[in-house]
């Protein structure tokens, strides 16, 4: 019963621990798809974080080369003041030189004058004083009116050169105040984009910062958890070992001091075992010693009952016999005993206390000295050494040899006995051989058949000797028992120290199940990690492959009557019932609904655009990005803020938000007249808003990857 309730009980504990092995196995499953639902969304969250650091250099890389323009009008305007500069040095230096060459001049003229009037005067002297009055007033005339005529012209000259110089200086100075309005206005605008940026940078970069802080806190803190779960199993673990550890130790410590208490009941057992196999071979040999005495007897009788021999030796043949039947029988008798003997400590042996069998022991050796059996003759067979042949032939031989020594001397009936056993002993000796050969012609089909050596011998004598030892350690676990029984003690706690170590096994192989399933996961995350940086790599090859692309060149035109840009270009295009004024004031109605509204499949329609820009192919190079769920409001609050008067263009720049497939608007909003026309990639739609002009400096604040 003790043995049927500890079965139970042990189906019990397995039942047990089968169950809270399968709820710690679901459990480690939910935590797995856990830690991966966490790490698809810090994956995610990397992404976006990615995407938006891109994006933000992309548009500090858009705010330098506008920067860059910047410089360069700068660059030009001082080339233009410096070259201003350097044309009115040139001026004032041909006007001083042009001064210097009338003067010179005139100096010239002044000294011709002189010299005329000094030939005048010698003329004058040689010639009569009338003569001399006359050509000299003449010549004064001439003289003066000659230098009257140059005097004007060169005054007019004067006054043209100087209301020329006046004239440019005015020009210069008009050209120099509107270079210095436009260097302030550009300045100004360079100083809020410069601020703008700085401020964008700084909020990014803070945002990065946290994002990546709150990652590593998040890792540190899963993983210290882990960590904490982990060192806690396996201080569980450590403390049940050890308590298992010392358990054994005591049990091992009382298997050695029952070992060496019960030693010399094994030895004794041990000694017991060899003697029961002795006296079994003994017996055996009895036995086939009494079949054949028997049969001697019988031979021996039919023999007496047939020979007749004369009166003379009758008596005396007939005492012999009746001496050796009487001997027989006394040995028969004997021999039965000694079996029975045999048979009682054969079978109650093992049944028996100690003391009952040491009993039976001194007594069997007892039996053994005074039986005194010879020495067998050991006889080489086929599968080994035949013993037991051995002695029967022996035995016979010598039970012969005694009874024939025990009777008178030889007689001519003695001699006719001794033929006719001479007669048998050939015949069995041939019987003997027939089989033998007979027997080693079966042991080689035998060897044929199996494929390999049999030994026969070997078989039997591995069979007894683990017959041996399954009595041995049945004698083994009842002197235990019965000395637990001594003791006071149950089997109970054994069986309970068996299921104890049977379930740290198991912890232990759940331990290495879960350090494989730790470096599968973390296998997974390494191949994540790698998979990211290809995808980060490819990002940066589309970059840069964005980056070698023909740059699209942005030009801003002013627009007048307070039309906005995008109704401009539909009344040039031939379009007047798209109202931007209305779209704006419907879909500041709408709001954030616009971009549901805009997005749905089902209410989806392509805008109206000129027949000029047909679909194209999708390139293979370029992939369409998703549509950021905040570029609506960003590029509103954006386009708001525009400098430059562009707010009524987000309504037609809201359209082109999802470059990938047909662009999308509210169907309630617009109303077909032209054929549609779909846009395959962003960079054809920027191509198509290069050559709208208005449309250049609105897609600077447009917040989307592509534009």
């Amino acid at each position: 019963m003790s043995k049927k309730g500890a079965g139970g009980r042990a189906k019990g504990d397995k039942a047990e621990a089968f169950a809270a092995l399968q709820a710690a196995n679901e459990e480690l499953r939910a935590k797995l798809t856990d830690i991966q639902i966490e790490l698809q969304q810090e994956k995610s969250k990397v992404g976006r974080v990615e995407r938006e650091k891109n994006q933000e250099l992309r548009q500090v890389r858009e705010h330098e080369q506008h920067k860059s323009a910047v410089l360069l009008t700068e660059l030009k305007t001082k080339l233009h003041e410096e070259k201003m500069k350097e044309l009115q040095a040139v001026r004032e230096s041909l006007l001083r030189q042009h001064e210097a060459e009338l003067l010179r001049v005139i100096k010239i003229k002044d000294n011709e004058n002189q010299r005329l009037q000094a030939l005048l005067h010698a003329l004058r002297e040689g010639g009569p004083d009338k003569v001399k009055t006359v050509l000299l007033s003449e010549a004064k005339e001439e003289v003066k009116r000659g230098f009257e005529v140059e005097k004007v012209k060169m005054q007019q000259e004067i006054l043209e050169l100087k209301g020329a110089k006046r004239q440019v200086e005015e020009a210069l100075t008009l050209v120099t105040q509107a270079d210095k309005i436009k260097a302030a206005e550009i300045r100004s605008v360079y100083h809020l984009h410069q601020e703008e940026i700085s401020r964008i940078k700084k909020e990014c970069e803070r945002e990065i910062r946290r994002l990546e802080q709150q990652l590593d806190e998040k890792d540190a803190r899963r993983f210290q958890l882990k960590i904490a779960e982990l060192s806690a199993i396996i201080r569980k673990l450590e403390d049940r070992n050890a308590l298992l550890s010392e358990e054994r130790n005591e049990l091992l410590k009382r298997l050695r001091e029952a070992e060496s208490q019960y030693k010399p009941l094994l030895d004794k057992n041990k000694r017991l075992t060899r003697k029961n196999e002795d006296l079994s071979h003994t017996l055996r040999r009895m036995e086939n010693k009494l079949k054949f005495v028997t049969q001697e007897n019988i031979e021996m009788r039919q023999r007496a009952g047939i020979i007749r021999r004369p009166s003379s030796l009758n008596d005396l043949d007939q005492s012999q016999d009746e001496r050796e039947v009487d001997f027989l029988k006394l040995q028969i008798v004997e021999q039965q005993n000694l079996i029975d003997e045999l048979s009682k400590v054969t079978g109650g042996l093992y049944a028996r206390p100690p003391l009952e069998r040491d009993k039976l022991l001194r007594y069997r050796k007892q039996r053994k000295k005074m039986a005194k059996l010879p020495k067998p003759v050991i006889v080489e067979t086929f599968f080994g050494y035949d013993e037991e042949a051995s002695l029967e032939s022996d035995g016979s031989s010598v039970s012969y040899q005694t009874d024939r020594t025990d009777q008178t001397p030889c007689t001519p009936d003695d001699d006719l006995d001794e033929g006719t056993a001479k007669e048998e002993t050939e015949l069995r000796f041939r019987q003997l051989t027939m089989e033998y050969q007979a027997l080693q012609r079966a042991y080689a089909l035998l060897q044929e058949q199996v494929g390999g050596t049999l030994d026969a011998e070997r078989e039997v004598k591995t069979r007894e000797q683990l017959h041996a030892e399954v009595q041995r350690a049945q004698t083994r676990i009842e002197d235990l028992e019965k000395a637990l029984a001594e003791q006071g003690q149950d089997m109970k706690w054994i069986e309970e120290k068996q299921a104890l170590y049977r379930r740290n096994q198991e912890l232990v192989e759940k331990i290495r199940q879960m350090e494989t399933e730790e470096a599968r996961l973390r296998h997974e995350v390494q191949d994540g990690r790698d998979q990211n940086e290809l995808l980060e790599f490819r990002i940066l090859e589309l970059e840069e492959r964005e980056r070698k692309s023909p740059a699209i060149n942005f030009h801003h035109t002013p627009f007048v009557d307070g039309k906005s840009p995008l109704q401009a270009y539909c009344e040039a295009e031939g379009v007047t019932d798209i109202l931007v004024p209305e779209l704006m004031k419907k879909l500041d109605i709408l709001g954030d609904n616009a971009v549901s509204v805009c997005c749905s499949p089902d209410l989806c329609m392509p805008p109206h655009a000129h027949a000029r820009h047909p679909a194209r192919p999708r390139p293979p190079a370029l992939q369409a990005p998703p549509v950021l769920p905040g570029a609506l409001p960003r590029a509103q609050a954006r386009l708001q803020r525009d400098p430059w008067g562009m707010g009524d263009a987000h309504s037609f720049l809201l359209s082109f938000l999802c470059p990938s497939g047909p662009l999308l608007r509210a169907p309630q909003l617009l109303q077909p007249v032209t054929p549609p026309v779909t846009w395959s990639s962003s960079l054809e739609f920027l191509s198509f808003c290069s050559s709208v002009p208005s449309l250049g400096m609105g897609l600077l604040f447009l917040d989307t990857p592509r534009c």
